[in-house]
């Protein structure tokens, strides 16, 4: 009896210390999940691949020349860059071969709507034949608002094409770029900032690189973000204060130089002239302080042009 009692004592210390039988094996851990990103070497693309290489995400980079500067600096971070183009269905399909999610955007200023829209087509295609399993689509905010604007109808068809296929899809809608600045720097630093909108307007403004972190953000949490179409904005102020900052980052002021339309078509064009001209009549209106209670660090205007104009870099 004793010699029971004291099996009895051994096998429950045994148990307690984790050793009264042999264990469940571990599952194997799943291994990372492979991204294509589109567009790569582009503001929205390049800001999507760093992020996802952060986030520690095997990133396929599609470009359609492998040797410039961007895409060799994202294969030196890490990127598996990839040759092909949206006209080329073969170079889709190898691009998207085994990629468990795709990071989508298309370019209505270099091809125009129609191009736009079958590029869009293309790469939905693509995504359905080889099996994607989460397909992160970047728009435009509005893109549904009836606008009349050719780009943001041309993005919002694209839309629906995603919203008739068979894809577990997001898409996020971003407002004006802070990046456009970087075109504006010598300008900036001259003491000129050139806009045909009145200075009393308020404008709404997103970092690239916060769209970067909203597409992380969605490839990390598939089960949140599939289906969702969310509008990203970062900061909102009027055009005088946004100046204002301006000249407190280049630590020199910096006037506003408010040009008139017929001036602003001659040196950008029409489809880019109805683009402002809808911000100053119309705008976004994306609700940034939801945004910015759920995402706090998203960069204020303050924060990018701090970083442009220390940059000393205009491209």
């Amino acid at each position: 009896m004793q010699k029971l009692a004291t099996l009895f004592t051994l096998a429950t210390a045994l148990t307690l210390a984790g050793c009264g039988g042999p264990s469940e094996p571990e599952e194997a851990a799943e291994p990372p999940r492979t991204i294509l990103v589109t567009g790569a070497t582009g503001t929205q693309g390049g800001a999507v691949a760093r992020e996802l290489l952060k986030r520690g995400y095997p990133v396929r980079a599609l470009t359609r020349n492998p040797e410039q500067p961007a895409a060799t600096a994202l294969a030196a971070q890490g990127a598996e860059v990839v040759q092909g183009n949206f006209d080329d269905p073969a170079s889709l399909a190898a691009a998207m071969a085994g990629a468990w999610g795709v990071f989508a955007v298309t370019d209505f200023w270099e091809h125009g709507r129609e191009r736009e829209e079958q590029h869009g087509r293309a790469l939905i295609d693509a995504a359905e034949q080889a099996g994607v399993g989460h397909f992160v689509y970047t728009s435009v905010a509005a893109a549904d608002s009836g606008s009349g604007l050719a780009h943001f109808e041309s993005k919002y068809e694209i839309e629906q094409m995603l919203d008739d296929s068979d894809l577990d899809f997001t898409v996020v809608r971003p407002v004006e770029f802070m990046d456009n600045w970087r075109w504006s720097l010598d300008a900036l630093r001259a003491g000129r900032y050139v806009n045909p909108r009145d200075p009393g307007d308020r404008h709404q403004w997103i970092a690239a690189s916060d769209i970067g972190f909203f597409v992380g953000e969605a490839f990390d949490n598939p089960d949140d973000w599939i289906g969702r179409t969310e509008e990203i904005a970062g900061d909102e102020m009027t055009l005088e204060e946004l100046t204002g900052v301006m000249s407190e980052a280049f630590d020199r002021p910096v006037e506003y130089v408010q040009v008139s339309w017929e001036e602003f078509e001659e040196m950008l064009g029409t489809e880019m002239t109805d683009m402002y001209r809808w911000f100053a009549d119309v705008g976004y209106s994306v609700n940034i302080e939801a945004l910015r209670s759920e995402y706090p660090d998203l960069v204020t205007v303050h924060e990018y042009l701090d970083g442009l104009a220390a940059s000393g870099a205009s491209d």
